[in-house]
């Protein structure tokens, strides 16, 4: 495979597996309806969801967990274990939510609808969500808005922010789902007390996508609201059990950040061989310019490794972390 550098961000209509309602990763079905083979067959690299997740056999659920409602104690737990990850500061709250998703999706209400700032290409959710909530959507701070969200590090390129991009809304998102790669640039320390929310993902870091789970911190008060909205026991007790100890286990958490740092260079490597150009990412996806994404995405698929192209690009594709077990098929595909 060969590449040519082109503008990453010309429009493009390229063809999708259909069956979703955005453009996400995923979708494995939608792939094997495309191009063939068993679902089982596939390696799905068309997300950034660490593919050796956190073991959950090290929690022995009892059987309350699944047949009695979620008990306060267990959701205390859990919070504080996360206060203690992310070193909340005191004064700022934190909820627990059935992912991340379910918070971006009731953020926008917490405002009357005007400007928002959204810098683009980003995660395409929280433009869907603040658009639904009759928000005016502008990719430029072209003029006064009234919210701002920004990524961090953002998807699909990797970039971060700083504390200058916080305190120019008064409404101010940080979405953080892939910043537990790198804690130490948490934008959490810098946060605004009053109208400004840090959102945490559960299942990219600790592999958990399915559990559910995900995080706001930041004004009490925007939390408060944000929990009338989600109603009572938002959180599964099988959820709230598992998370607490993954977010306690901090040995697993340094020796993952290890293992994705180095893998995320060995994918560049053998990327780079086979004629892309790293374009940025994290440690949980990279993002490479190619010649033709489409035909890129077509010669993997044919492999059977699912892959994510986007629809404002003919030439950027994006691949999360292979499992230990798939380094094999990934080097033989290219």
């Amino acid at each position: 495979m060969t590449q040519t550098h082109t503008d990453p961000t010309q429009d493009a209509a390229l063809p999708r597996p259909s069956g979703a309602l955005r453009d996400h990763g995923g979708g494995l079905d939608g792939a094997v309806a495309c191009f063939g083979g068993a679902r089982a067959e596939w390696i799905d690299l068309s997300t950034g969801i660490n593919p050796c997740p956190w073991p959950v056999a090290r929690v022995d659920l009892p059987d309350s967990a699944w047949t009695a409602l979620p008990d306060r104690g267990a959701a205390r737990a859990l919070e504080d274990a996360a206060r203690k990850l992310w070193q909340v500061p005191d004064g700022m709250g934190i909820l627990a939510a059935p992912g991340a998703s379910a918070l971006i999706a009731r953020i926008p209400g917490l405002a009357n609808a005007g400007r928002v700032h959204i810098p683009q290409p980003t995660y395409n959710e929280h433009a869907a969500a603040f658009a639904l909530h009759g928000w005016d959507i502008r990719p430029q701070a072209d003029g006064p808005h009234q919210a701002r969200v920004i990524v961090h590090p953002n998807n699909p390129d990797g970039r971060w922010y700083g504390p200058a991009d916080l305190a120019d809304a008064p409404l101010v998102v940080v979405d953080e789902s892939f910043c537990d790669v790198a804690p130490d640039r948490s934008l959490l320390p810098h946060l605004p007390r009053e109208g400004a929310i840090i959102l945490k993902s559960f299942g990219k870091f600790w592999g958990l996508a399915g559990l559910r789970l995900g995080f706001a911190i930041g004004d009490p008060a925007l939390l408060a609201r944000l929990a009338e909205g989600l109603g009572p026991w938002p959180v599964s007790g099988p959820a709230l059990a598992i998370g607490a100890a993954a977010l306690a286990d901090r040995d697993w958490a340094r020796a993952t950040r290890a293992r994705l740092a180095a893998d995320s260079g060995r994918l560049d490597a053998l990327m780079r061989r086979a004629g892309a150009t790293a374009e940025g990412g994290t440690d949980l996806f990279r993002l490479y310019a190619v010649d033709d994404a489409e035909t890129w995405q077509a010669r993997l698929a044919a492999a059977r490794i699912w892959s994510r192209i986007f629809p404002w690009s003919r030439t950027l594709i994006r691949l999360g972390l292979p499992a230990p077990a798939d380094w094999a098929r990934i080097e033989g595909a290219l």
